[in-house]
């Protein structure tokens, strides 16, 4: 076999096949596997596999909830007891300062500053994220009033469950889906709304108004702007969208 038996056979996947990127890429992914043990084993003389490259999927851009979606979510938790102060305070820090669940759930007190929030991150990486005023009296109203009446235990943990331990990612999410459920908002799907769509929607927020994707990369705690530049594709669906509706000639 030769690469370009490899390759034709790749086009035969995607066009008679019909198969998806990543599904054309996963059985490319297996053939070039065989062809890496034959060359290992000496059943081949080289792996000629090695110069087909499988397809790259279509990159995925991030869901996002608009502005109002999100006032909808954040207001959906009600109530003064200590539960609701908690749920209240998570979401309104999830989307005020665009953290990873695992961040959220790991903030230790210590984290907590006035205006800002100490956020360890993926690869040991810390940043230091400015804290608006909504997330700033949710966390205030949560630490006052519910955090002293749930823990039991000595612990530095900011969520803590209703035992006085802290509280687990899953927990977080099992917060999240009630109240995307009572704002009316999807909980199953391919848009069900998750701990991640309050991140993506914090970002495309901030480049919506004017954020530098830089500052953007800094606050979200990108170790490469690449990953950032994601968003600006979503930004550039809000910008037709403003276009279409604002030039006189855009029809």
């Amino acid at each position: 076999m030769t690469a370009a038996d490899l390759a034709q056979h790749l086009i035969e996947l995607r066009e008679e096949g019909q198969l998806s990127a990543a599904s054309a890429a996963r059985a490319v992914s297996a053939v070039r596997g065989l062809h890496r043990f034959a060359a290992r084993e000496g059943i081949a003389p080289h792996d000629v596999s090695r110069e087909v490259k499988p397809p790259a999927p279509p990159k995925r851009l991030p869901k996002a909830l608009d502005v109002d979606q999100v006032t909808r979510l954040l207001g959906a938790v009600t109530g003064d007891d200590p539960l609701a102060l908690r749920d209240r305070a998570l979401l309104e820090l999830l989307y005020g300062i665009g953290a990873r669940i695992s961040e959220a759930v790991g903030l230790d007190i210590d984290d907590l500053d006035p205006d800002v929030v100490t956020v360890r991150g993926k690869g040991g990486r810390t940043r230091i994220v400015p804290l608006g005023s909504y997330a700033r009296e949710a966390l205030d109203a949560y630490l006052v009033r519910g955090r002293p009446a749930l823990i039991r235990r000595g612990t530095p943990k900011v969520f803590l469950n209703a035992r006085g331990g802290p509280l687990s990612r899953q927990s977080a999410w099992t917060i999240l889906h009630r109240a995307a459920e009572a704002a009316g908002l999807p909980v199953d799907g391919a848009h069900a709304v998750s701990p991640h769509t309050l991140r993506h929607s914090y970002a495309t927020h901030l480049l919506d108004g004017g954020a530098d994707v830089r500052v953007v990369q800094e606050l979200l705690g990108h170790a490469s702007v690449t990953t950032t530049q994601v968003y600006t594709l979503v930004t550039v669906d809000r910008l037709r969208e403003v276009y279409a509706t604002a030039h006189p000639r855009a029809r």
